[in-house]
């Protein structure tokens, strides 16, 4: 015996078998037909109820006994997929016109199950009419069913662009398509119009169809995406709620959604929203109720008093389904392929298979007025003849032999001498011949009808014209979705993310930064700050969570943090270092930090090098970009291991400030600031002193009459007015501040301006020992005295840093 044996690599049986399964799926389950925009199943469900007589002009019956059909006849599939897809039908949130009625718990926009096949009743829609007329005239292809019983439609005649109408979605392999739901009036327009002008552009059937018309309405934005899906069969729009905000009493304010994207659900829309408000995401949100019922959907969002009602809006447009991407992915089977298709593409289609329709239900009237035709004629015959006929009918043995004898006697054809012999005795009277002569008449009339449609393409689309029309005019209702070309841009302000709240901001020399409640605060009290001995406060003061801080390096990095964003802690907690985040050199100390209301506010920072290099930058410049939390931004680029000695912001309120130079080597120089230029961030800056081989101590910023603390090498501690420096120009050597003496000078190791409120400064030396020094008891020196003695170098070590002790809590410095 012959083997049936095959040796096949699996790849080689995979491949095929898949590819069997992939065009099966493709063209049998998830996509729809160009034209008449149906999957098979749904087609099944239509023919079947209507074979049966479910029509909307009869009584519901129960889902599943049309299920048990549809199952039993057509689709032999579980009877959740046919049920499912029937549901789908009825559920007038998701398609434009349903094509069944259901009586019952038929789901909802809430995401809830439709009852038990067993518990719902259904029938056609009365649209469903015009997708199912004229099917019993051969005006469709009908095969076989699976089991050979049945003859089933390939497609519908499918009197309204139902593709278009009702949109399609589905995923099968390889293929998945998202054809939106439109306007029935729009779309019979656009049909109308494509038939008179079959060269028309896209752009004018656009004037017809202005774009998709949702069940559930909303608005949707971008006219460039919808024509290119109308181009392509591909594109994207956006879809956003139809949102009101009305006033209520005691100058509170309250969104209210009337209509929400297609086929988002609405339970988890509500959800999602009361979820930010429980979490605080967005600040202002009081409560969230869903008040739709059957008059329709409403959702209402109560804000808190003065709340910004477009703000917080606008951020659940971003945040929530109030406003989706709608994605257009036109797929539909278009001579049994699979094919991306533009709005030309499937009315060209459709208008095909109109014309195919009426072509066959023509030819199938034709015919049958014919056949009639030649019935009667025979009958009005025998009428004329009456007498003989009855003779010869009578004379015959039998219907059969009567039926030879009219054919041979008197030339009648089989078909009319059948008709003759089976005519019933009371249709002999005179007035059944004036009623065959007008029947014959109107069939004449008829035939010549359908001649003229089957010789004339013109006439057919007179015909197809007038048939669309009647069904616009029947069953069209006015656009839901409001289309506008351009997406809005959606602004989030920052007040409304953030809970505005007072809170107690820490940042440390070496770079911890923390904020704490004020209550945590007034617990621990300010001395115990949680921070090393040999650390310093560089900045103590309260903000506001809405605020923002900038903080300035030694090495010329500055870093953003918006407040609310810095961790919370407890106030005697150390903080966040800055390099978990942003990454700090070993030397990399803070040198200033300050707080701004609005990053975008007017001012300059003025930055100075400790080798005598100054600038001035605005601060719109060192504005944060998108990678402020992970990456440090330059403020002042530094050369030959330069480090910076001054930050500090100057706001436009400010009056003549000086820019006052402290060399080490004892020379002091003053000049105008307006003489440092305004320049980026990324830049060195010009020379701000002639040093030589001098480098500066300090840098700044002063007033006339202000007083300065000077510390020297030596420990010596001396006040002086800084108007016994007269100005000059930048760039000079300066004079000199410190008697010059031979034999171990004095050299400035710190300085800085001591306004009225500061009461004491304290030193830290360079062995760890802290020293106080009272400013307010030392007099004004000289421009040549060398000061008092307040520190033993020997026993105490050299000063290595200073604080300043002011009367007031807060400290900006």
């Amino acid at each position: 015996m012959p083997s049936n044996i095959q040796e096949l690599s699996l790849e080689a049986v995979m491949g095929e078998r898949f590819g069997r399964y992939s065009k099966y799926i493709i063209q049998e389950r998830a996509l729809p037909d160009i034209r008449d925009g149906l999957k098979p199943v749904q087609r099944r469900i239509l023919f079947a109820m209507n074979e049966d007589g479910n029509t909307f002009d009869k009584s519901f019956r129960k889902s599943a006994k049309s299920v048990g059909n549809v199952m039993g006849n057509f689709h032999p599939h579980g009877d959740s997929s046919i049920y499912d897809a029937m549901v789908r039908l009825s559920q007038d949130w998701k398609l434009r016109e349903p094509l069944i009625e259901m009586h019952g718990n038929n789901g909802s926009m809430d995401g809830d199950p439709p009852a038990a096949m067993r518990y719902t009743e259904a029938r056609l829609s009365e649209i469903s009419e015009e997708m199912l007329r004229d099917i019993e005239k051969k005006t469709v292809d009908m095969v076989l069913n699976f089991d050979d019983t049945e003859y089933e439609p390939t497609v519908l005649p499918a009197r309204f662009p139902n593709l278009l109408v009702n949109g399609a979605t589905g995923i099968s392999a390889g293929y998945a398509t998202e054809i939106p739901t439109h306007n029935l009036g729009e779309t019979v327009a656009a049909t109308i119009y494509l038939m008179d002008h079959p060269q028309a552009s896209l752009e004018e059937l656009m004037e017809f169809v202005k774009g998709p018309d949702f069940p559930t309405g909303g608005i949707l934005q971008g006219l460039d995406g919808i024509k290119k899906a109308y181009q392509t069969g591909r594109g994207r729009s956006i879809l956003r709620a139809k949102t009101e905000i009305e006033s209520l009493r005691g100058g509170k304010e309250q969104i209210v959604v009337t209509e929400i994207p297609y086929e988002v659900n609405k339970a988890l829309l509500v959800k999602k929203i009361d979820e930010l408000r429980l979490l605080k995401k967005v600040d202002g949100l009081a409560e969230v109720r869903d008040e739709s019922d059957r008059q329709g959907l409403r959702i209402v969002i109560e804000l808190k008093k003065n709340a910004e009602a477009q703000a917080i809006l606008n951020y659940l447009f971003k945040n929530t389904d109030l406003q989706i991407s709608y994605n257009f992915n036109m797929v539909a089977i278009h001579n049994k392929r699979p094919e991306h298709v533009g709005l030309k593409t499937i009315l060209q289609a459709y208008l095909e298979h109109q014309r195919d329709v009426t072509r066959k239900r023509t030819a199938f009237d034709l015919e049958k007025a014919q056949s009639r035709q030649h019935i009667v004629a025979g009958l009005i015959k025998a009428l004329s003849i009456l007498d003989q006929v009855i003779k010869t009918i009578r004379a015959s043995k039998n219907k059969k032999d009567a039926r030879e004898n009219l054919k041979t006697t008197y030339d009648f054809t089989e078909r009319q001498a059948e008709a003759i012999v089976s005519l019933q005795l009371y249709r002999l009277t005179n007035t059944d011949v004036t009623a065959l002569e007008k029947e014959a008449y109107d069939l004449a009339q008829a035939i010549a009808g359908y001649e003229k449609i089957l010789a004339n393409a013109v006439e057919l689309d007179r015909v197809i014209k007038q048939e669309l029309e009647a069904i616009a005019q029947k069953y069209e209702s006015p656009r839901k979705t409001k289309i506008e070309k351009e997406v809005a841009q959606i602004k989030i302000a920052t007040q409304i993310l953030v809970a505005q709240e007072d809170v107690k901001l820490l940042v440390s020399q070496q770079g911890y930064v923390k904020r704490s409640s004020l209550r945590s605060f007034k617990a621990t009290g300010e001395a115990d700050n949680g921070l090393k001995d040999d650390d310093q406060v560089i900045l103590n003061q309260t903000a506001n969570t809405r605020d923002h801080l900038l903080i300035f390096t030694n090495l010329g990095h500055v870093i953003y943090r918006p407040v609310h964003e810095i961790k919370e802690e407890r106030w005697k907690d150390t903080g966040e270092h800055l390099s978990q985040s942003v990454g700090l050199a070993a030397n990399e100390l803070v040198i200033y930090a300050r707080v701004f209301t609005d990053i975008n506010q007017a001012g300059n920072l003025v930055f100075a090098t400790k080798n005598g290099m100054i600038k001035q930058t605005a601060l719109i410049d060192l504005k944060p970009g998108r990678t402020y939390r992970s990456r440090a931004a330059v403020f002042m680029k530094l050369k030959n291991e330069d480090e910076v000695i001054l930050a500090q912001y100057v706001s436009p309120q400010e009056g003549d400030l000086q820019v006052f130079c402290v060399s080490h080597g004892a020379y002091g120089l003053a000049y105008s600031l307006t003489e440092v230029p305004v320049i980026g961030a990324k830049t060195a800056g010009v020379k701000s002193m002639d040093l030589r081989d001098d480098y500066l101590a300090a840098v700044l910023l002063v007033k006339a009459g202000d007083v300065l603390g000077l510390l020297s090498s030596r420990g010596a501690f001396k006040k002086m007015s800084v108007d016994l420096v007269e100005p000059s120009s930048r760039a000079r050597r300066g004079l000199q501040i410190f008697r010059e003496l031979k034999k171990n000078p004095h050299r400035i190791l710190l300085a800085t301006v001591l306004p009225s409120e500061v009461t004491g400064l304290t030193v830290t030396t360079d062995l760890g020992l802290k020293v106080m020094i009272d400013p307010n008891s030392f007099k004004l020196g000289d421009r040549y005295s060398n000061g008092s003695y307040v520190i033993d170098v020997e026993s105490q070590g050299q000063a290595f840093s200073w604080e300043k002790v002011v009367a007031k809590a807060e400290k900006d410095e």
